[in-house]
């Protein structure tokens, strides 16, 4: 029987993709209106509830010579004050020095000796617009722990639907499981190797039973594998997005109403995430002319991971996701133009052997032997298959609350891997859609820019949607709010 605790194929791939400046964990900022709980109130409340999350205090074991993927062990020395970090901003606090230290935090990998997370309470911030204080939390999680559809998950485990819930801060009794020997680790890989070969026992049968029928879906497989990849060889053209990146960070958000998505994929008879997508190719088709790029006939290429959780594993840890390549025509300038022309194609992708072939990559990984995988993980790393990664994750949207205080904005962030400098992470909270704008510090120091130009896209692309039945309240959808690390570094007198 497999071990339960062993990492996936794709989950140990996310370890192997750590290197030369990537950093491979998913993070958020949360922002929340009232008054920040102490530091010690947090610790408690994180403590009676890390039961729910088994997960988070435990730690990675590697199994001697790469003989097996690595497994998740009780860490006998969990501490959750290393995890639970506190900082506060200097005056005034505003929103482009919360992006700023964002930036810092992101830059720092992750101790894999110890869980893979670490959670920030940010004190200092500016008040809202109603006059209330705000704060913010800060995390981090690495990808081999959590993709970014369960990790909605886990935040139902730290918030509650209701100001007045009672929250208990008496954290149960933890005994954590003896740490297993380097014999033990390589041992129980070996035997599940030997004894639990589970897809290639049943391909076998196939084989033995019908092996006309086996053959053929075996090829069957191999060209929906071979369309993904070729999707991918043939596109990616170079640009100031695909250069090699350092480790150090900047970050931005651009923050508006999920109304103004819901009418303009109304109006222009697409979905959501036709219009994320949209948004993302004007706002680069923008900045890539501002800095001089000629961008007749250029299309850019998009990987965007599609979840293919089934409602059952709803709340499981781990990565259970596909993906898909999607066109990005900068060139286009005509903001329903650029939408028909994405919606379509998304439409046929998504009846299209893409996913199934993306799918069947995250099955062989899981049966590659551990050293394949990594020397395949470092061979992609070297590719530019895409120029830039765009995820979209539905959030909750009933307002969420943690110890009594309500969060106010969610602001998600995409890794970098090694040849992408931007990655782009749109998700909805609450009637409100933001994109998080995670960038390479040195490679885009006009970051301040394309959040510009994200917002200059979103309210073109409103514009186009107008119709007689769905009108466009440009008032309303002025309500859009940005921030990002500063463009220059600016010094703050006490």
């Amino acid at each position: 029987m497999s071990n339960p605790d062993r990492l996936s194929g794709l989950d140990s791939a996310f370890l192997h993709l750590e290197r030369d400046g990537a950093h491979m964990h998913v993070a958020s900022i949360m922002v929340f209106s009232g008054q920040a709980p102490s530091y010690d109130q947090l610790l408690r409340f994180l403590e009676s509830r890390l039961d729910r999350v088994p997960r988070y205090r435990q730690r990675l074991a590697f199994v001697p010579f790469e003989q097996g993927r690595p497994v998740w062990v009780d860490d006998p020395y969990f501490n959750v004050r290393y995890h639970l970090r506190h900082s506060a901003l200097p005056s005034p606090g505003e929103d482009a020095q919360l992006a700023a230290l964002a930036g810092r935090l992101f830059a720092e990998q992750l101790d894999r000796d110890k869980p893979l997370w670490e959670m920030n309470l940010v004190e200092g911030l500016t008040p809202g617009e109603d006059g209330q204080p705000r704060f913010a939390i800060i995390v981090k999680t690495h990808h081999a722990l959590v993709d970014g559809v369960s990790g909605v998950d886990i935040t139902s485990v730290l918030f509650s639907l209701s100001p007045d819930e009672e929250v208990s801060e008496q954290p149960p009794e933890w005994i954590p499981r003896p740490l297993p020997s380097s014999a033990d680790l390589i041992g129980d890989a070996l035997r599940e190797r030997l004894s639990d070969p589970a897809e290639v026992s049943r391909a076998a049968r196939a084989l033995v039973r019908s092996p006309r029928r086996a053959l053929s879906e075996l090829g069957g497989r191999l060209e929906q594998t071979g369309a993904l990849a070729w999707a991918g060889v043939r596109s990616a053209p170079h640009t100031a997005l695909n250069q090699p990146i350092g480790p150090h960070r900047r970050y931005g958000w651009v923050n508006s109403s999920l109304e103004s998505f819901k009418q303009i994929k109304n109006g222009l008879d697409g979905t959501i995430n036709d219009a994320v997508l949209t948004t993302v190719s004007l706002g680069i088709g923008r900045w890539l002319r501002r800095r001089g790029v000629d961008t007749d006939e250029l299309t850019l290429t998009a990987m965007v991971p599609v979840s293919v959780r089934s409602e059952d594993q709803a709340g499981q840890l781990g990565n259970r996701v596909s993906a898909l390549w999607a066109p990005l025509p900068v060139y286009e300038q005509d903001p329903a133009a650029t939408f028909r022309k994405i919606a379509k194609k998304m439409g046929d992708l998504k009846h299209s052997d893409q996913a199934v072939g993306a799918d069947t990559l995250t099955e062989l990984a899981g049966f590659a032997p551990p050293t394949i995988a990594s020397q395949a993980a470092r061979l992609q790393s070297r590719q530019r298959l895409f120029n830039l990664v765009v995820t979209n994750v539905p959030g909750p949207q009933q307002p969420l609350y943690l110890l009594g205080q309500r969060l106010t904005a969610l602001y998600p962030v995409v890794p970098l891997t090694k040849n992408t400098s931007l990655g782009v992470a749109a998700m909805s909270y609450c009637g409100r859609l933001s994109f998080g704008l995670l960038a390479d510090y040195d490679a885009l120091p006009d970051l301040g820019d394309v959040v510009g130009d994200f917002k200059a896209a979103l309210m073109d692309l409103g514009r186009a949607a107008e119709t007689d039945r769905h009108r466009w309240d440009s008032a309303e959808h002025q309500t859009l709010f940005s921030a990002h690390t500063p463009d220059k570094a600016t010094l703050t007198v006490a």
